[in-house]
């Protein structure tokens, strides 16, 4: 994301990671060699391990894995403004309670100032310029064109939802029918089997969905459908990868 609205946005951006070494290392190399490698971080971003600068910008866009969210909301608390508004890109749900991750930012901030992003969305290719769409929703249509407007590029399409509760919830159960196609693969099962299992699997996320009140018909679009094609299929997709291998016989 830091690449993508430095190069084809124009945009200057403060990258932040909380491990000094990696952000003095990041800022050298101009490129993450354990994550991306091979792909160029523009100049227009700046790299930092020092929490208020980054937190001097308007617009947050969290990128931190699940399992620390909670901490780092806890961090940025302090340093957020009126003014300041935050899209949660991170794809799961809070390991010890199950909640999701707008429902953490929004301890912190009011919910019509923070926005879920979501979809077919594998990091390497969007990373080196390959087109691709995206999803953001928020319950305020307003902060949902928002972040439209600031991330998207023309390859990257990004549209606005007001489901929150279905485009988060559809980034994070995607995953596990994505161990499960992964295995079939592992197993060699073939693709009509992978077909029918990643079908009803949609259709029991669309289940679940309506029970927590979501609109089940989300399941249908990018953040859904979309999504789970990508992580099902992609040779990048590490839930995926993780079922194959599972599959093979290797250990978790």
């Amino acid at each position: 994301l830091a690449t993508i609205l430095a190069r084809d946005g124009g945009r200057s951006v403060v990258l932040w990671t909380r491990d000094a070494a990696q952000a003095a290392e990041l800022a050298a190399l101009r490129e993450n060699r354990r994550y991306l490698p091979g792909v160029h971080i523009p100049e227009g971003v700046t790299v930092t391990a020092d929490l208020g600068r980054a937190l001097a910008a308007p617009d947050i866009l969290v990128t931190t894995p699940s399992v620390g969210v909670a901490a780092l909301r806890d961090a940025v608390a302090p340093l957020l403004r009126s003014g300041h508004r935050l899209c949660s890109t991170t794809k799961g749900l809070a390991p010890d309670d199950g909640r999701r991750m707008s429902e953490l930012w929004t301890e912190v901030l009011p919910a019509e100032r923070v926005a879920v992003l979501s979809g077919p969305n594998i990091s390497r290719e969007i990373a080196v310029g390959l087109p691709a769409p995206t999803v953001i929703a928020s319950s305020d249509a307003a902060t949902a064109k928002h972040f439209q407007a600031l991330v998207g590029t023309p390859l990257f399409r990004a549209y606005t939802n007001e489901d929150v509760v279905g485009v988060e919830l559809c980034g994070a159960l995607k995953n596990i029918i994505a161990l499960g196609a992964g295995a079939i693969d592992g197993m060699g099962y073939g693709e009509n089997a992978k077909a029918g299992f990643v079908t009803r699997g949609l259709a029991e996320i669309a289940r679940y969905l309506f029970a927590l009140g979501a609109n089940p018909l989300t399941v249908a679009g990018l953040a859904g459908f979309g999504d789970l094609i990508a992580t099902c299929s992609s040779k990048h997709s590490r839930n995926r990868t993780v079922g194959a291998l599972l599959a093979k016989g290797l250990s978790l």
